[in-house]
């Protein structure tokens, strides 16, 4: 391997570990500097720094940390440059402190998780609803300007400028990098859980790049979902999220094959679903529906319909026709396109695919539908089983050209190919 091809390898792999590791170096530099946009440039320059060091030294045992600490070094001597250093000393030694060492829950109901302050630091009600999933999308998941547009079907300078101003609402609020509690707290909850599931979302189906799955945003979404149940044991909805990542989870390793494709569900091996997560995810289901004063709501709803996945133990003993109610009320909960569409696949399952095509063409002149690529997907899949091929293509290929996923854009055009 030439010198030129070696340095763009380890560009590639620097670039990659620090996509993974960002929300956690984000995290730990904010709880120093207090300020998520001065946070995310520390970050940057971590990374500038590994670009010009790594392909030397190769990439450290730990990578992770090797940013958390450099991120670290440079936000505390930003710090003292900014601040009198005699008055600051003491502050800065705390926080250096506090940042480098494990440190017990100052009480029950305190949670010591930087990525979870972050989360509600980003969810603070000051923002408006957009933008608070916006910049926790982007600072918790990662995501580059445009997933973030992808994932939440906005513009995307839209989501660009709502991510600029919120970095600058938290800064000029002065807003606190903690957990909340009482009634602070179960104001900021829905965007909370919102994220999270997007999060999941973005990890378990990738909106854009060469992988179809991103494990490790699932992974931070289903722990961050795990520390809410502790720290809210009586929010249903808490639990149901909970109980959708689980069960989705359970499923994580069969949903590529070998070559990293995508896998339909009908087409999984469910012997190896996991049943540990499988059952965590049923308990977490008991708690939700135990804790709900009156009808479910939405994370709740839409975990039942996965428990529904979970208890077949073949695709043919699925019962749809309940999976299609759940979606029902699901729509009428929270109603969406996208739940609509989701409604259109179940109603399909279970009283034909011309039921579920008259709901698909009912959505085609959604605008927040207008660039998502299952809408013609699904449509496609529907004509396929109607029998009508070529118009069936044609849906696949219109799906393909959408999806900036490259294993999702591969799996439709061989749909194309029958």
């Amino acid at each position: 391997m030439t010198e030129r091809a070696q340095d763009r390898t380890a560009h590639a792999t620097v670039e990659t570990v620090f996509r993974m590791e960002a929300p956690r170096v984000i995290a730990a530099v904010t709880r120093i500097v207090r300020d998520v946009g001065i946070a995310e440039e520390l970050a940057q320059d971590a990374l500038v720094a590994a670009l010009e060091k790594w392909p030397d030294t190769g990439v450290p045992d730990n990578p992770g940390a090797w940013l958390t600490a450099t991120a670290r070094h440079r936000a505390v001597d930003l710090v003292r440059r900014r601040e009198n250093y005699a008055r600051k000393l003491e502050e800065v030694g705390r926080a250096t402190a506090f940042a480098y060492e494990e440190q017990p829950p100052a009480g029950p109901d305190d949670i010591d998780d930087d990525l979870l302050r972050l989360v509600f630091m980003s969810c603070h009600p000051v923002l408006s609803a957009g933008a608070r999933v916006a910049l926790t999308l982007r600072l918790l998941g990662g995501l580059t300007t445009a997933e973030v547009a992808r994932a939440t079907l906005a513009p995307e300078p839209t989501v660009a400028q709502r991510i600029v101003r919120a970095k600058r609402t938290l800064a000029t609020k002065n807003v606190a990098f903690e957990v909340p509690y009482g009634p602070d707290r179960e104001a900021r909850l829905d965007s909370v859980l919102e994220v999270i599931y997007l999060i999941f979302n973005e990890g378990y189906a990738a909106t854009a790049g060469e992988d179809h799955l991103r494990p490790g945003l699932c992974e931070d979404a289903l722990r961050l979902a795990r520390v809410l149940q502790s720290l809210m044991p009586k929010e249903p909805e808490v639990h149901g999220l909970a109980a959708l990542l689980e069960l989705q989870s359970s499923r994580a390793a069969t949903r590529t094959g070998p070559d990293g494709a995508p896998v339909l569900l009908r087409d999984q091996s469910r012997t190896r679903w996991s049943p540990l997560l499988i059952r965590r995810g049923f308990t977490a289901l008991d708690r939700a529906t135990a804790q709900a004063p009156g009808p479910p709501g939405p994370y709740v709803l839409q975990a039942a319909i996965a428990a529904c996945h979970a208890q077949a133990r073949r695709w043919e003993e699925t019962d749809w026709p309940r999976i299609a109610t759940l979606y029902a009320l699901l729509a009428a909960r929270a109603p969406s396109p996208v739940v609509e569409l989701n409604r259109a696949v179940a109603v399909a399952m279970a009283e034909g695919p011309e039921a579920g095509l008259a709901i698909v063409d009912a959505l085609a002149g959604e605008p927040a539908l207008r660039d998502y690529h299952l809408l013609p997907s699904v449509r496609g899949d529907l004509l396929e089983r109607l029998g009508r091929t070529a118009e069936a293509r044609e849906e696949f290929a219109r799906a393909a050209a959408l999806t900036s996923n490259e294993r999702e854009r591969e799996y439709l055009l061989g749909r194309i190919d029958g």
